[in-house]
């Protein structure tokens, strides 16, 4: 995805301050700090890419330190999104809101809260990297997604299996995108979520 000098800038500042902030609350592997951005901000600027045109509410499930939400409130800043990140760990909330206020984002907020426990989102878009394995995300997703909304999942190399196993308790509808930064990698498209 081709993205213009201020948002480069932007993503900069938001690599500066995860490797400022990595050693006290560990946002991602320390050994993927050397390539950050193509480890993550490339992994999640696909996404971006993939979901153009979406508009509404997106929410991140498990924010963590950002990824992809972060990622995402920087690189569509000019659509009709508005994004909130949930994610439970207090640090990691105090984390996202300092990106948030450096980087001027009037895009986004941090809900501090357990995904399972916070009221339902009702969003057009759902997102998760990295949280869960798909038999237990769906019941996250179905919570804070609208019955017609999208969820996009960024899912790693045990994909396949976790989306034969989800099947046995689960309806959905599937479209999968390889990941074009780890072949073992795709980025799931789910939509019509339901209980078998």
């Amino acid at each position: 995805m081709s993205v213009s000098r201020e948002t480069l800038d932007q993503l900069d500042h938001y690599r500066q301050l995860v490797n400022k902030w990595n050693p006290a609350i560990n946002l991602v592997a320390s050994n993927t700090l050397k390539d950050f951005h193509q480890r993550h901000v490339e992994d999640c600027l696909q996404l971006a890419e993939i979901s153009a045109g979406e508009t509404g509410k997106w929410v991140d499930l498990g924010s963590g330190g950002g990824l992809p939400g972060i990622v995402l409130a920087i690189s569509l800043q000019k659509t009709n999104l508005y994004f909130k990140l949930i994610e439970s760990d207090k640090r990691k909330s105090a984390f996202l809101r300092t990106v948030i206020r450096e980087l001027s984002l009037n895009n986004i907020e941090v809900l501090n809260d357990r995904i399972e426990e916070t009221d339902p989102e009702t969003a057009d878009m759902v997102s998760a990297r990295a949280l869960a394995p798909l038999p237990r995300l769906l019941p996250l997703v179905l919570h804070h997604m609208s019955p017609t909304g999208t969820a996009w999942l960024m899912k790693g190399r045990n994909w396949e299996a976790e989306c034969k196993e989800a099947s046995q308790h689960w309806k959905f509808d599937l479209d999968v995108f390889p990941s074009r930064t780890d072949p073992d990698a795709a980025i799931l498209k789910v939509t019509g979520v339901a209980h078998a």
